[in-house]
């Protein structure tokens, strides 16, 4: 429930089976873009090109033209009369899905555990390049939805981790990558997507579900704000172009038509100054989502292939018939093109090279319609890799955890029989992109299914490279056998009883929900390591005393039943690490890197551990199912913390081939402004020209319509008759809420007023020092106890990864802003620091937190 807000439903919202469901209040109008900041220039270049544009033209800027009429999985119309063609948008958070010559890179999830600002970048940079080298000009990624409140959850692994202050770095570092090489990031999706069952009814429905509306994610202000907003106003502050929002809904209404979320929270609180766009098929209303701040509906049609829209025409119709004012869609144009302007789209742009469709150098033109409606040259296999495959194996091998070693690692390479078991070591037999979307779990496991994937160049596996490694190591000295092929238990044991190391690969998958994986829809089953894991492991360590496991995994497993054997000497955690997978560990194996990786979440001893289970059954009838999220903010650690639950490996938690530690912390106190609440009000909504008459907007004479395309323009004057859907904007008896056709000048939220909302929250209060001495690389980590008896016991507020040499020594900084120490207040509406004393604690992970001192508030 919101506290302290009448009980209104925002329009948008889902019918109710009950009475007692959470809501969302209402917020209008949606904020008009202001250019504030660095948006400044980039807003003006948007202003003078809008204000040069029909009605229609601005339309058709807004509205994808149509699943599969283009060659980019989303792509809005064009403008012909000024050779702009439309803007392509293109999956996926970890490279270019659906393109050929392009690269493969770690997940998301990765990239956290390498706790490293700068690969981060790297990494987003590269992909940008490769995006911007195809003709892209928005990659759907990075994804800080979900940020992981179950570990089951399906899509965990494209983002980064369950925490939202490691998640906001990374998320801030891949979109400043991203948008430095030319293209729009797209933080997605928005808001509380935390798991795959039910997140689209018709989905469902074919899974046997008998629900009639997608999920309601009920999410009190507090948890929202304190926890999953918190890496989108991180993303906010970096300058993000799009926000993709999310099927599902929150507390009953549609994140896509949900005008708290959009107008309140996003764009007048954080001072979002870009373009929301839906996900695929998240467009559920015409005049509601537009008042609501949708800027940009994709694919664009109302059901894929359907060749009707709920923008489009209608959309046109609605501003001639002055059912949505002129500034409004203004306003949606003005935002895109500030996005476009501001990455320099216009410097670097090249029509798209590939297409997403087909596999063959030609094909038709619009995939949808058919070969009759156009034919010719779509794939110019356009080679876009560069040298980005360094980038992708460093990540790979600092992202690769080490969870258990005594005294097994690193591989000296003077081991005389090396035995590689597991199918996790070896190839998928179809070939590494022989399953559609990545969906099945072939061969070892290097990226989750679904559309956060990309096509493989090729796929290093871990048997291709240990044995590379070992006949290097010395030809005529080492022998290494693999057995790929998880029942050959019998096989596996005559090697490993024989081995001097026995490396058994293990892995477990997840992925997007209109994929199932034997059973498991999206989201996970359970938590156990899947093709007999378990048996592979315990089977080998009844039969060789030097057993290394290494886990590729989207999430943590349940690992109690051996982790602690004795003849499990280590174990090595290398999550979905892209296509030199196989490379990435060697270098890890046999010390070519020194370790350096934390685990970016918790590994519990059981499932139940983690508290809230994954909502599997409808419990609210045909209607929406109810999501209620009552625990608040207490998820992961900070879940195992509030219940005294003790980990296996808690959330940090990585060993290294060195030694480190941690002395002399430092507090020093600054002297910022008094945080004060923002007062004032905007100026009126920008006038950009008039909507002129219904003539002006006719399909142009001589245009062969596309079939099934998505179209701005009139069939005749006849507004009713042209649209023929009186429901989006052509009646009289529409619904108009109150306030969301105003103009005027509105006030300015005491919690805004800059990008990620109030200045004052990013003023520093202390700076916080450390020493750590260390012989290889280390993380210094930074959490806070706010101190109230409701809140957790410790949160993670700062950190950086270092690389000493031997006997080194390095002074670790961090701030903590006003924002860190902060709480969100429902009543107020603002944030304000509690009265509960606050204490600071540096260390290695959230259990080992050696120092500690109070801040002198």
């Amino acid at each position: 429930m919101w506290p302290g807000w009448p009980g209104l439903v925002a329009i948008g919202a889902a019918s109710a089976v009950k009475a007692d469901l959470a809501y969302s209040p209402p917020f209008y109008p949606s904020p008009w873009a202001s250019g504030q900041g660095e948006w400044a220039v980039a807003h003006q270049r948007a202003v003078e090109f809008v204000s040069n544009l029909t009605l229609a033209e601005k339309v058709n800027l807004t509205t994808g033209v149509g699943w599969q009429e283009e060659s980019c999985v989303g792509e809005s119309g064009s403008i012909p009369r000024l050779g702009f063609w439309g803007i392509c948008t293109q999956d996926s958070p970890l490279g270019v899905r659906f393109g050929d010559y392009v690269s493969a890179f770690p997940a998301g999830v990765n990239v956290a555990a390498t706790w490293d600002r700068s690969l981060a970048y790297l990494r987003g940079r590269a992909m940008g390049e490769e995006h911007r080298d195809k003709g892209v000009d928005v990659q759907l990624g990075p994804v800080a939805g979900p940020l992981g409140r179950h570990p089951d959850g399906g899509r965990n692994w494209e983002g980064f981790s369950p925490d939202p202050v490691l998640t906001g770095v990374m998320m801030a570092e891949t979109i400043k990558g991203i948008q430095d090489a030319g293209v729009i990031a797209c933080a997605k999706h928005f808001i509380g997507n935390e798991q795959e069952h039910f997140r689209q009814s018709s989905e469902a429905q074919g899974y046997g579900y008998n629900i009639t509306e997608s999920v309601s994610s009920n999410i009190d202000d507090k948890t929202l704000h304190e926890l999953y907003l918190w890496p989108f106003a991180d993303a906010v502050r970096a300058g993000v172009g799009s926000v993709m929002c999310s099927y599902n809904q929150v507390n009953n209404s549609y994140s896509c038509s949900n005008s708290y979320l959009l107008n309140k929270v996003l764009k007048a609180e954080l001072g979002f100054q870009g373009f929301v766009m839906t996900d695929w098929g998240a467009h559920h209303g015409g005049v509601s989502t537009a008042f609501a701040g949708l800027d940009m509906p994709m694919p664009g049609d109302v059901a894929f292939g359907s060749g009707t829209s709920f923008w489009g025409t209608n959309l046109t119709a609605a501003v001639l018939n002055g059912t949505i004012p002129e500034w409004r869609i203004d306003d949606m144009a003005v935002r895109i093109m500030s996005a476009f302007y501001k990455v320099g789209r216009d410097a670097v742009r090249t029509p798209p090279n590939f297409n997403s469709w087909t596999t063959a150098e030609f094909g038709p033109l619009h995939a949808q319609a058919g070969p009759e409606y156009g034919w010719g040259k779509v794939n110019e296999r356009v080679n876009v890799r560069g040298q980005h495959a360094q980038v992708i194996r460093a990540i790979g091998s600092s992202s690769t955890v080490l969870l258990k070693n005594n005294g097994a690692l690193p591989l000296t390479g003077k081991e005389r029989f090396v035995a590689v078991l597991g199918e996790d070591a070896g190839s998928n037999a179809y070939g590494a992109n022989g399953c559609d979307d990545r969906g099945c779990d072939n061969g070892t496991l290097a990226m989750g299914w679904g559309s956060g994937t990309t096509n493989f160049p090729y796929l290093v596996t871990p048997e291709q490279a240990i044995q590379n490694q070992v006949i290097q190591n010395g030809l005529g000295e080492g022998e290494v056998y693999a057995v790929t092929d998880n029942g050959a238990i019998k096989q596996m044991v005559d090697l490993a009883s024989q081995a001097s190391v026995s490396l058994v690969f293990v892995n477990a998958d997840s992925g997007e929900g209109y994929i199932n994986v034997d059973g498991n829809e999206g989201d996970r089953k359970n938590l156990t390591l899947w093709k007999n894991g378990e048996a592979v492991i315990k089977n080998v360590t009844a039969n060789c005393n030097n057993t290394v496991v290494v886990i590729h995994s989207v999430g943590p497993v349940l690992i109690g039943e051996w982790y602690d054997h004795p003849n499990v000497t280590a174990i090595l955690w290398a999550g979905v690490p892209g296509q030199e997978s196989g490379n990435s560990l060697v270098d890890v194996l046999y010390g070519k890197v020194s370790t350096g990786a934390k685990t970016p979440f918790t590994w519990g001893k059981t499932r139940e551990a983690y508290g809230e289970s994954l909502l599997v059954e409808p419990n609210n009838g045909v209607g929406a199912p109810q999501d209620d999220f009552t625990e608040g903010v207490f998820i992961d650690y900070r879940h195992f913390d509030k219940n005294d639950e003790t980990p296996i490996y808690e959330f940090g938690y990585g060993l290294s081939y060195t030694t480190f530690s941690y002395s002399n912390l430092q507090v020093q106190a600054l002297n910022p402004l008094p945080y004060k609440p923002v007062t004032g009000k905007t100026g009126p909504a920008p006038s950009l020209g008039s909507a002129g008459k219904a003539s002006d907007d006719l399909y142009p004479s001589g245009l062969r319509k596309v079939a099934k395309y998505i179209y701005p323009w009139l069939n005749s004057t006849d507004l009713k008759a042209s649209s023929g859907d009186p429901d989006y904007g052509l009646d009289t008896l529409v619904y108009i809420p109150a306030g969301a056709s105003d103009g005027s000048p509105q006030p300015i939220l005491p919690a805004g007023g800059g990008p990620g909302g109030n200045p004052g929250l990013y003023d520093e209060l202390f700076w916080v020092s450390a020493t750590i001495t260390n012989t290889g690389d280390v993380i210094g980590d930074e959490y806070v106890s706010l101190g109230g008896p409701d809140e957790p016991k410790v949160v993670l507020r700062g950190f950086n990864r270092y690389t000493l040499g031997p006997g080194q020594q390095a002074v670790w900084t961090a701030s903590l802003t006003r924002r860190d120490l902060s709480n969100w207040d429902p009543e107020t509406q603002n944030w304000y620091i509690s009265k509960y004393p606050k204490t600071v604690y540096v260390g290695s992970s959230s259990r080992n937190l050696p120092l500690n001192a109070t801040l002198p508030l």
